[in-house]
């Protein structure tokens, strides 16, 4: 079984797999809260958002919840997490997972810090299911997926910085400028999984271009998938692929559709792309 936490934006046709089990974050946004699952509203989640002046607030799983994801009668049990610097998702996932062992000794669980979040997280559970679908054994699963994320690269593109603003990410003069000239922050996770600056440009689509270029220097790209998130704009996503398709090498691309925690993440219009 692999289980995840709900930032960990899953392709459709792997969504209801019973390969996987997902664990929902809460959103708070004024008075209103939004679980992160199946009965989850994008476009009212959006517009809470652009409604109200302060950030939105997001809330980690409990370890119970993990605790009740891992009864599933499975003997090996993979958690992929958001990053550990980003969230208390992982945290949580580590309790619970001593939790579980007390009461069942042999059983094999791993916790993985994706240092990542949205497609980043995708690709570490699609690389688990790879791996043990091919018969390795558990630790050599837990051994050759960490190796693969410590490979990973993530990055971001903001439509629009409010959320940035409102958790105080930007300095006061930064919002002005930024807010001013509207540029687009290219932005990306580093290896330990906190949240850097890669780049700048004055238009979504030279952003985007900036972001592709990154990805063409990028090594073993016949070896790699890319993953595309995105938030309310599949053209975007569609743009984002192409440049891809023209300029770098992957095995495969995919497109997927943010969740309600990688909503708050990207906001309206935001591109997440891991690989």
């Amino acid at each position: 079984m692999i289980v995840v936490d709900s930032c960990c934006d899953l392709p459709a046709a792997l969504a209801h797999s019973p390969y996987f089990c997902k664990v929902p974050l809460t959103i708070q946004v004024g008075e209103q809260v939004f679980t992160d699952n199946a009965s989850f509203d994008q476009s009212k989640l959006l517009w809470a958002m652009k409604q109200d002046p302060e950030a939105p607030k997001t809330s980690c799983p409990s370890p119970a919840a993990y605790l009740e994801a891992f009864n599933c009668g499975a003997d090996d049990i993979y958690v992929v997490t958001l990053s550990a610097l980003l969230s208390g998702s992982h945290n949580s996932a580590a309790q619970a997972r001593l939790m579980y062992l007390e009461e069942h000794p042999k059983a094999n669980v791993h916790i993985f810090n994706s240092c990542s979040a949205s497609s980043g997280e995708v690709l570490a559970a699609m690389k688990i299911m790879e791996l043990a679908r091919s018969g390795l054994d558990f630790h050599t699963v837990v051994q050759q997926t960490s190796a693969y994320i410590g490979q990973m690269d993530t990055m971001f593109v903001l439509e629009t910085l409010d959320n940035l603003r409102k958790n105080g990410r930007l300095t006061r003069l930064q919002s002005i400028v930024t807010g001013t000239l509207r540029i687009k922050l290219l932005m990306g996770s580093t290896p330990e999984g906190e949240i850097c600056k890669r780049g700048q440009a004055l238009s979504m689509k030279q952003a985007l271009t900036k972001m592709a270029e990154v990805m063409a220097k990028a090594d073993r790209q016949e070896e790699r998938t890319l993953c595309i998130t995105h938030c309310n704009c599949l053209e975007r996503a569609f743009m984002l692929k192409e440049m891809a398709l023209k300029n770098c090498r992957f095995k495969d691309i995919l497109l997927t559709e943010t969740g309600g925690i990688s909503t708050v993440y990207a906001n309206d219009g935001g591109i997440i792309a891991a690989y």
